[in-house]
This record gives structure tokens, C-alpha cells and sequence, in this order.
């Protein structure tokens, strides 16, 4: 973590830690000959210009072993976690070296996993720094909730016409995922069920680009505001998840009025 990052404390750096930290074999760490590059290792003057890398210890126990061709996955996807669980928080500029060390791998994957969030969004490059957390707004998350709104209620409301009722009956296990994910409290475990369920239903209209489009608006709506970890209580996330099983119950006895009312008031809700 750099200079952008010292204000929080290791409170928050180690909840980070613990939340998004899957050691990676040692032979995952290195080059393309078995040798760790230069362009991999932290550099030397790393921790004098703020590159904090304290609360690297991660919890003692079995981690899973990970093939080098997933590595960059992993990483991903546990930044991603960190992201919609609010230890990467908004404002603050983090260095790969730094979490290469915090996740147990070389800079490398955490660089291309991180360039892959600044081309969502999601961060920024800070040029010999690392990259910042893009800081967002509650206008921003009414914009995405107005727009996801506006592609994804016609689409579902004509699916509702089309669709027979043991097609939407097989999306029950999608939609109990967002409530166990919910009443568990697991924001990252809550985003992926949450995206997978809308994902799902989006994916009977046939539409591949509505697909990307949908999901990449729905990931972003995801993100933490400033000011705070999380602005959703749990009690939120419960209703939210509750919302999915109502529209199921609606869609499958092709109660057309009742969908067009959870619909709206799902986008509503943001």
C-alpha cells in the first residue's frame, strides 16, 4: 500500500489480508525459466516512498494449491472480492510489489490483474506509484441503477411473456444462493450470486452483447462509495436477495403485473 493508503491504518490492511489472501505456491512466483525478473521483485526504495507492507501474515491453515496458468485469475478475483468488500478502499493508491507480497506471488500477476480492473473502472494508474481506487459518489450509483434499469427491465418483462415456467424454475438455486450469501453477511460471496442470478435470467433472452453489458454495469454498481466500506446494511442485502425469489414465484405462475412491480423496485432500491 502506498502513500495514498496511510491514513487507514493496519486495521484495515490486515482485514485485507485475510479476506483476499491465498498464498500461491512458490513455484507460481517466479519467471518464465523459474527465476523471479527484476520487473517482478519489489524495488529498494519501495518502503521510502510509503509502499507499506505490513500485514502480509496470513492466517495459518491448509491454502489451495494454484496452477501458474491461474494465478492471474486468482488474483482477480480476490481483488475484486476486496474491491465490493471495501478493504480496497476508494481514494487510496496500492502498489503490485506491495500486494505481490501481501498474496505471496511476484508483481506481475497483480499488475495485469490490476490493469485489467483500471480498464473496468474500477482503479486508476498513478504513474511510479501504483494504482488508485476510483472514488465514487451516490449520483454515480443512481446513474448505474437508472441505466441497468432501463436494459434490463424490458428484456426480463418480455422474457416474462415468452419464457415457460421450468425454465425459470431452474434458476431457483441461483436465487436461493443470493439469500444464504445475504443472511451470512458475505458482501463478495453476495456480488458474485447477486451477478450470477441476473446473469442468468438475462442469458434466456439470447443476447451476447446484452450480456457484457449488462454484467459490466452491474459490477460497477457493486463498488464501495466513498466514506465508507459498504452502504448496504445486511438487512439491505437480505431484501435484495428476497426480491430474487419474489420475481421467481412471479414469473413462474406468469404474473406479469407482479414482475413489472419487483422489477422496478429491484432497480429502484440500486
Amino acid at each position: 500500500m502506498e502513500q495514498g493508503a496511510q491514513g487507514s491504518g493496519g486495521a484495515g490492511t490486515a482485514a485485507f489480508g485475510r479476506a483476499a489472501g491465498a498464498r500461491v505456491p512458490a513455484q507460481a512466483r517466479t519467471g518464465g525459466a523459474g527465476r523471479e525478473t527484476a520487473g517482478d521483485r519489489p524495488a529498494a526504495g519501495d518502503a521510502a516512498r510509503g509502499e507499506h507492507t505490513h500485514g502480509e501474515t496470513l492466517p495459518a491453515g491448509p491454502r489451495p494449491l494454484v496452477q501458474r496458468s491461474s494465478v492471474r485469475g486468482q488474483i482477480l478475483a480476490a481483488l475484486r472480492a476486496a474491491l465490493v468488500a471495501g478493504e480496497l478502499r476508494p481514494g487510496e493508491v496500492y502498489s503490485a510489489p506491495a500486494l505481490g507480497e501481501r498474496f505471496g506471488v511476484s508483481a506481475t500477476p497483480v499488475r495485469e490483474a490490476m490493469q485489467q480492473l483500471a480498464q473496468e473502472g474500477a482503479v486508476e494508474v498513478v504513474p511510479n506509484r501504483g494504482f488508485r481506487v476510483v472514488e465514487r459518489g451516490p449520483r454515480e450509483l443512481a446513474e448505474l441503477a437508472e441505466v441497468r434499469a432501463l436494459i434490463e427491465t424490458p428484456v426480463v418483462l418480455r422474457l416474462a411473456r415468452t419464457v415457460p415456467a421450468e425454465r425459470w424454475a431452474g434458476l431457483r438455486p441461483l436465487a436461493e444462493a443470493t439469500v444464504r450469501a445475504a443472511s451470512a453477511n458475505c458482501r463478495a460471496a453476495y456480488a458474485e450470486a447477486d451477478r450470477a442470478f441476473h446473469r442468468a435470467v438475462l442469458a434466456l433472452a439470447g443476447n451476447e452483447q446484452l450480456l457484457r453489458i449488462a454484467d459490466d454495469l452491474h459490477r460497477r454498481a457493486q463498488w464501495p462509495l466513498v466514506g465508507g466500506p459498504a452502504a448496504r446494511s445486511r438487512a439491505d442485502l437480505i431484501a435484495d436477495a428476497h426480491d430474487h425469489t419474489a420475481l421467481l414465484d412471479a414469473l413462474i405462475a406468469g404474473d406479469q403485473e407482479a414482475v413489472r412491480t419487483l422489477v422496478e423496485r429491484h432497480f429502484a432500491q440500486g
